[in-house]
C-alpha cells in the first residue's frame, strides 16, 4: 500500500512536467495562399495572382512547403491566360503543379509565441516543369495572436525551368526574369 501511495503522486508530476513541455501543434496551414507574378518589358507589363495555392510551416523545425496550382492563375487578358497554360510556355496540362520545400535558415531569431515580425531568411529547392533549382532569398514572419503570416518577394529566372523564348514576340514581351511575391496567413493544425 506504501508503494501506490507514494507512486500516485509521482506519476501525476511526471504527467504535468511532460505535458508543459509537450509543443502545440507543429504544423500550420495556408489554405490559401497568394502567389503573385510580375513581368516588365519595354513592350507590355504582365502579372497574375493565384488565390489557390496551399503551403505548411513547421515553427519547430523551420520547414516550409508551397504547393502551387498552375493553372489557377489569372490574369487580366484571357490571351496571356491561354499563352502561359500553352505547351510552348508552363504546358500546365503536363506539369499542373510547381512545389517549393525549404527551410528557414535563422529559425532562432524567430519567436513564433511572441507578436511581433521577425526577417526570415529561406533557402530550398523550388521545382517548375519538372525542373528543379535552389532558392535562397529572404522574407518576413509576422506573429500576431494565432495566426503566423509569411511575406517574400524574389526573382525568378524563367530559362533555369525551361521556360525560355529565342524569337517571335514572346521573346519580346516577357521578361527573362520575373518577379515573384509570396503572402500566406497560417492557421494551427
Amino acid at each position: 500500500m506504501k508503494t501506490n501511495k507514494t507512486l500516485l503522486p509521482l506519476l501525476s508530476v511526471l504527467f504535468l512536467v511532460s505535458a508543459a513541455f509537450t509543443s502545440p501543434a507543429s504544423k500550420w496551414i495556408s489554405q490559401k495562399t497568394h502567389v503573385h507574378f510580375f513581368s516588365h518589358t519595354e513592350v507590355e507589363d504582365i502579372e497574375a495572382n493565384n488565390f489557390k495555392s496551399v503551403s505548411t510551416l513547421d515553427p519547430t523545425t523551420g520547414d516550409v512547403v508551397f504547393s502551387v496550382p498552375m493553372q489557377s492563375f489569372e490574369f487580366e487578358k484571357s490571351l496571356m491566360q491561354k499563352h502561359f497554360n500553352a505547351k510552348k510556355f508552363l504546358n500546365t496540362k503536363q506539369f499542373p503543379k510547381a512545389k517549393f520545400k525549404g527551410k528557414i535558415t535563422n529559425l532562432p531569431e524567430i519567436n513564433f509565441s511572441k507578436d511581433g515580425t521577425y526577417t526570415a531568411m529561406v533557402e530550398g529547392d523550388m521545382t517548375i516543369k519538372d525542373k528543379t533549382n535552389k532558392v535562397k532569398t529572404k522574407g518576413s514572419v509576422t506573429v500576431k495572436g494565432n495566426t503566423i503570416s509569411i511575406e517574400s518577394k524574389f526573382p525568378l529566372t524563367l530559362a533555369d525551368y525551361g521556360i525560355a523564348f529565342e524569337d517571335g514576340k514572346p521573346s519580346t514581351n516577357i521578361a527573362k526574369t520575373i518577379d515573384i511575391t509570396i503572402k500566406a496567413d497560417y492557421k494551427s493544425e
